[in-house]
């Protein structure tokens, strides 16, 4: 028998995510230096890491040797003293996507569905595909989030609803009025997940807090990879009621986040003065971004995260002339958006550079 003959039924069919390409791959592909590329793909914190967390992980390296506390104490009571919440109202995952598929193993499963937006985070789809759920995928309202429309989509199939606020790659932002709207009026067999992986660049975040009081069936997700600058260290946590995280944590593997992650989480949370100055200088660039590309005529969402979508015609075209010019964007044809281009905000040098290589580009 072939490899594929004795593989589950369901993972030949599963779609494989494509990240975006790192800066060693373009520059071997192009014969380019990496030290002159830019990546504008993956949503990275341009300024680099927390400086706090930076050095709490140096310090967690000298004892690498050792297992990490598989129950994440620390942080979870760090969490715990951030959001006045209990400590069994954490989990902590490899990221929030590890997490998103936690809730796939502990909720989903032939017969049943997820409901998300069209164009949203294609993790939504790919979890509910592996484990053999439905995705019901909700169109877009001129590029904006439609919570009505999807809880219209709900039937009693669904188990499931994925919402990011903002949403990526589209940066779409919901009110609190929409969230709340939507969170009490569930029926009983649904659960919301809420992917804040970007709230912390929102001047006002929305407050989920008082819904799981209230004994609503949500969880919130968020992540360090962003604002905090510790992509590459894949940390996340997920925050409900204890009831939910306790089921949640039976599919959570040992020692899943390592030491040193966890030591970096831990400290970035201290580092308000790096998180306001990331929140600040993110603002400005989304600004000075979406100006230029209205000087270039080009369209483009406004969004709420540290990215921009901006439609550029073909998109494919556009991603590889800029990334023969040494800028790495993030093309989105995958999200059924093949006009456009998904760009992470830079640094001020960073985002000058890109509108400069961009108006060569559509004047080509």
């Amino acid at each position: 028998m072939t490899f594929a003959e004795l593989a589950n039924k369901g993972i030949l069919t599963q779609p494989v995510y494509e990240p975006g390409k790192p800066i060693d791959q373009v520059a071997r592909e192009l014969g380019l230096d990496p030290a002159g590329i830019v990546k504008l793909a993956s949503n990275e914190n341009p300024f680099g890491p927390s400086p706090k967390a930076m050095a709490a992980a140096e310090r967690a390296v000298r004892e690498m040797n050792l297992y990490p506390d598989g129950g994440y104490y620390a942080l979870r009571q760090k969490l715990a003293a951030k959001w006045s919440l209990g400590l069994d109202q954490f989990i902590i995952g490899d990221g929030s996507n590890e997490l998103l598929e936690l809730l796939g193993h502990a909720f989903l499963a032939p017969g049943v569905e997820g409901v998300m937006h069209q164009s949203s985070f294609i993790v939504y789809k790919l979890v509910t595909l592996m484990f053999g759920a439905t995705p019901v995928e909700v169109p877009l309202v001129n590029m904006q989030q439609d919570l009505k429309s999807l809880a219209a989509a709900i039937t009693p199939r669904t188990r499931l609803v994925f919402l990011a606020s903002p949403s990526n790659p589209v940066g779409a932002v919901n009110s609190a009025a929409e969230i709340t709207a939507l969170v009490r009026g569930l029926p009983p067999h649904v659960i919301l997940v809420l992917d804040e992986a970007y709230a912390e660049y929102l001047d006002e975040v929305f407050d989920l807090r008082p819904l799981i009081a209230e004994g609503r069936k949500v969880i919130g997700l968020r992540t360090f990879s962003k604002i905090y600058g510790l992509a590459a260290l894949r940390v996340g946590y997920g925050y409900a009621a204890p009831e939910l995280i306790a089921i949640v944590q039976r599919a959570r593997q040992p020692f899943n986040v390592n030491g040193i992650a966890v030591a970096a989480a831990g400290a970035a949370l201290d580092d308000h003065e790096f998180v306001e100055k990331c929140r600040r200088e993110n603002a400005a660039g989304r600004t000075f971004l979406g100006d230029g590309f209205k000087r270039l005529g080009l369209a483009f969402v406004p969004g709420g995260g540290n990215f921009l979508l901006v439609k550029v015609g073909d998109g494919a075209a556009v991603f590889a002339a800029l990334q023969s010019r040494g800028l790495i964007t993030r093309p989105v044809k995958p999200y059924g958006l093949p006009e456009w281009l998904r760009i992470t905000v830079g640094t001020r040098a960073q985002n000058e550079r890109l509108l400069a290589a961009l108006a060569e580009v559509i004047r080509v």
